[in-house]
């Protein structure tokens, strides 16, 4: 990428030494005579021994305040002030795509920073790799859904916009469209919309770059006939060949969260089983970083049913390819001992013991019979389960254990407990709290705190349940922030 900095040195660099040159000669001119001008451009006559040149001395140097800087020496001060300023707002705006982390705000950084570098109120980004191998999505700037239906009723030929993104040639620089109204071969359907969403001109930028190849074009309109100026679209090419080095890098960043997420999800249950007296629900979130967290599900003999829920030390591939294994081994013990939960998570330590040396688990897992309203539960380090129902909203009190793998042996007692009719049993991982940033203590309160102002018609849905926990632990999309933590509720309500 270009370094802006740089630019700015070899710009100033440049314009010092050729004011310096012009003042250099400003200062001979005023302090030699002309005589003297044409003497010294004349050749040098050959020394005579014993007789000294004459050697002109000036006698009266004018005080620097008293010089008046020649029309030369102001033009290049003027000019070298406003390539500055220019090359610094270029620093800044750049400086500020750079500190984006996700490719939407990336995107929404570039059409505000266009629209500043070219004056224009309104834009339009779409993002349309030429290889055909990224997302391909829409941003505007000034114009709401109705507006980008009218002008998506525009054939594309027929825009500038659609040109660039086709590729079409001498759109390398962008097109610039002075005076829609006043062109003859405009399209009917672009001069109505144009018409109807009041802009009359436009400048369509691509946003391309020799490493990143075409990934899309970007618009601004302008409400009245006008264009940008020659250094406008000199500053929006450069950002626009930054922009698109810094698209690329997040495009292949979300690609790779994404095959992750999808391996994930491929790890996890498709579906929750069915078991009668107990109706389930779950909600999972992915961190950015691909995180270990994980749950389960599974009917048992004797119409019995095993919940589970886990996190995987660190992050990464190997986070869930070491999830993938543990959550086997689990629904394997589970199955051959499930009403010993303390065996079965002593089981799941010896498999991660052995697999995974280097590597920390917490774990909970719960034997339930629902007909029998009675649960037997084991933790590992793991957040100790919440009961929710009309007269009561606490925590299961869990024996204190540590994680699997901490340990040379791992055993912890068990807990048995029993749910009443139309109570819910949440289960979470340790991400919900985290995520929300406050300390282990206050989040703690703070889920309870969620969990009790379920309203009572929505206590009886695992579903609403589940969703209210994690809007009001995460609130403002923070559930789908680029955070590193996963996140996983999964709700078991009782009829």
């Amino acid at each position: 990428m270009l370094d802006i900095r740089l630019l700015v040195r070899v710009h100033v660099d440049a314009l010092i030494a050729a004011q310096n040159h012009l003042g250099v000669c400003d200062a001979i001119r005023r302090i030699t005579p002309v005589g003297k001008l044409a003497a010294m451009s004349a050749p040098h006559q050959p020394k005579v021994a014993g007789i000294d040149p004459e050697v002109p001395v000036s006698t009266h140097t004018p005080p620097p305040s008293a010089e008046v800087p020649s029309p030369a020496g102001a033009f290049l001060q003027d000019r070298l002030a406003g390539w500055v300023s220019d090359l610094t707002t270029l620093h800044e705006l750049t400086e500020r795509l750079i500190g984006t982390r996700t490719l939407d705000n990336a995107l929404n950084e570039l059409l505000h920073a266009g629209a500043a570098l070219v004056g224009a109120r309104r834009g339009l980004l779409v993002l349309e790799p030429a290889n055909g191998d990224g997302p391909a999505t829409t941003r505007a700037l000034g114009l709401g859904p109705a507006d980008l239906g009218h002008l998506e009723t525009v054939p594309r030929a027929a825009t500038a916009l659609g040109r660039v993104l086709d590729g079409s040639a001498g759109t390398a620089d962008g097109i610039a469209s002075p005076d829609l109204l006043g062109e003859r071969d405009l399209d009917p359907r672009h001069r109505a919309v144009a018409l109807r969403l009041g802009y009359a001109a436009s400048y369509a930028l691509p946003l391309a770059s020799e490493a990143a190849g075409r990934l899309g074009a970007a618009l601004w309109l302008y409400d009245e006939p006008a264009e940008p100026t020659q250094k406008q679209r000199h500053l929006a090419g450069l950002y626009a060949r930054h922009a698109t080095e810094h698209l690329a890098r997040l495009i292949e960043l979300e690609r790779a969260r994404a095959d992750l997420a999808a391996v994930t999800e491929e790890l996890l249950p498709s579906r929750l089983p069915r078991v009668p007296g107990v109706q389930l629900a779950v909600r999972h979130r992915t961190g950015s970083r691909g995180g270990g967290d994980w749950y389960d599900a599974l009917p048992l003999p004797d119409r019995a049913l095993g919940l589970a829920v886990g996190s995987v030390g660190g992050s990464g591939p190997s986070a869930v390819a070491a999830m993938g294994r543990l959550r086997a081994g689990l629904r394997a013990y589970a199955v051959m001992e499930g009403e010993d939960p303390v065996a079965v998570l002593s089981d799941l330590e010896l498999l991660l013991r052995l697999t995974e040396p280097a590597r920390t688990a917490t774990a909970l897992f719960a034997h339930c019979e629902p007909a029998a309203r009675r649960i037997v539960l084991a933790g590992a380090g793991h957040t100790p389960p919440l009961v929710l129902g009309d007269r009561r909203c606490e925590f299961v009190e869990t024996a204190l254990s540590a994680p699997l793998g901490m340990l040379t042996c791992w055993e912890a007692p068990s807990v048995e407990f029993s749910p009443a009719p139309g109570e819910t049993v949440l289960l979470c991982t340790d991400g919900l709290l985290r995520r929300t940033g406050d300390p282990m203590d206050r989040a703690f309160a703070r889920l309870h705190s969620a969990a009790a102002s379920v309203p009572r018609s929505e206590r009886g849905d695992p579903n609403a349940v589940a969703d209210h926990v994690l809007r009001t632990m995460l609130p403002d999309g923070l559930d789908r922030s680029d955070s590193a933590e996963d996140v996983v509720i999964l709700a078991a309500h009782f009829a």
